[in-house]
């Protein structure tokens, strides 16, 4: 294709392994990719400047149609015996500030323009059901931002020009100093009242009429928040570049943190679901069957196998009913059944129905007493109680003794004391 007839194809994937992508990465993924990989290890921010540019070099290659395919096909031996038209190598600051628009985090070339700093992320808490987060949805919301202002293009003056402030000589910020005891200066930095930290002033009669010299003008922007099936409480939907603009700065990202609502049937726990039911006695023993409305509305027949006896607290579980797993919706938890068996309050049932249900039901497995024992033994009464007023009965007993037993000890002491006096 290129007229360099059959060659050996060399190492094609170096470059997608530094970007963290495939090999059939789209460019908007590698795009991603690069911006988050190449913001961590920016020079200015701390990180490694051998990887920065090994990161802008991989992804200068990729993006750029023909070099991807020369690469693909022959390798980075390829590209350095100029297969790839030939051109210049670029300094790695450069792709990072075409993608950021000019500047970066500041250093490197002086021919880059003012240090950029980046603004902070606006985080949002978005409460949703589970019913949300089983089934996916999506909402709008309406938020109110900070853009630069479309007249002055963000300068906040007509001329597009401004000066320096004298008050802190273009720094932004001033240093005052006072003396704190004999010998001793505190020097305390503080931001400039004049500029409000921009180390810029702008006449008024220069100041932009539509911004007031403030650079940037509020709009209301209305954001589809996508949330996926599978999606967890506390995991963030970020919406890069969408915070408050400024001047001189990487804006920041708009977050939603999802925060589950409590539900008052279902109980998640990751990827399966809990479910309380309460059974009669005569459902326990001789069998069920109910319907649960799930969480996209579809009714299950809940039923037991013949002759199943349910204990209280046994669980049972349905395969695949419970939540889908994020990006793989088709791939779902467990629905466990949570039992309950309620027992019939006391004078319910005659003699004659014990009787029949003693008959029935297997025989008693304790030893019967004889007639000699019973005689031997005392008779107790049993009574109903409620163990919360008991436990409180229980609190209040100890810390009577407890006080009783504190008097007795003082009554004990007075004899030595007065002792000791005489």
């Amino acid at each position: 294709m290129f007229g360099y007839g059959a060659r050996k194809s060399g190492d094609n994937t170096k470059y997608y392994e530094v970007l963290g992508v495939p090999k059939t990465a789209s460019p908007d993924e590698m795009k991603k990719a690069y911006k988050k990989a190449a913001i961590k290890n920016h020079p200015d921010k701390g990180g490694d400047p051998e990887k920065f540019k090994e990161l802008s070099h991989a992804y200068e290659v990729l993006s750029d149609p023909e070099k991807r395919e020369i690469y693909d096909q022959y390798g980075e031996d390829a590209l350095k015996e100029g297969m790839g038209g030939g051109s210049a190598a670029h300094s790695p600051f450069d792709i990072f500030d075409q993608l950021f628009g000019g500047g970066g985090f500041g250093g490197g070339s002086s021919s880059r323009g003012r240090r950029q700093k980046r603004g902070e992320d606006v985080v949002h808490t978005l409460r949703v059901s589970l019913e949300d987060l089983y089934n996916g949805t999506s909402k709008k919301l309406s938020l109110a931002r900070n853009t630069l202002c479309s007249k002055c293009k963000g300068k906040g003056s007509k001329s597009g020009a401004s000066g320096t402030c004298h008050g802190c000589r273009g720094s932004g910020m001033k240093v005052t100093t006072r003396q704190i005891g004999l010998g001793m200066i505190q020097q305390m930095q503080h931001v400039c009242p004049e500029c409000r930290g921009s180390g810029e002033v702008i006449s008024e009669s220069d100041k932009c009429q539509q911004c007031k010299g403030s650079k940037v003008t509020q709009e209301k922007k209305v954001l589809e928040v996508h949330v996926e099936k599978g999606m967890q409480n506390g995991q963030k939907i970020i919406f890069e570049g969408q915070a408050d603009e400024a001047p001189d700065t990487v804006t920041g990202d708009i977050v939603f943190v999802l925060q589950l609502r409590n539900h008052p049937k279902f109980e998640r726990r990751h990827d399966d679901l809990i479910v309380e039911h309460t059974l009669t006695l005569t459902e326990a023993l001789c069998g069920f069957q109910f319907s649960l409305t799930h969480l996209d509305g579809r009714q299950l027949l809940i039923k037991s196998d013949p002759g199943q006896v349910i204990k209280p607290g046994h669980y049972k579980a349905i395969n695949d009913e419970g939540m889908p797993q994020h990006n793989r919706p088709f791939m779902k938890g467990k629905l466990y059944i949570h039992f309950k068996v309620e027992f019939p309050e006391s004078g319910v049932l005659s003699i004659d129905q014990c009787r029949a249900i003693d008959t029935t039901l297997p025989k008693k497995s304790s030893k019967q007493l004889s007639d000699m024992e019973l005689d031997e033994c005392e008779e107790t009464t049993l009574h109903d109680v409620n163990m919360a007023e008991e436990d409180k009965r229980r609190k209040q007993q100890q810390h009577q003794q407890r006080y009783e037993a504190y008097d007795e000890d003082e009554d004990e002491a007075m004899p030595g004391v007065q002792c000791a006096q005489q």
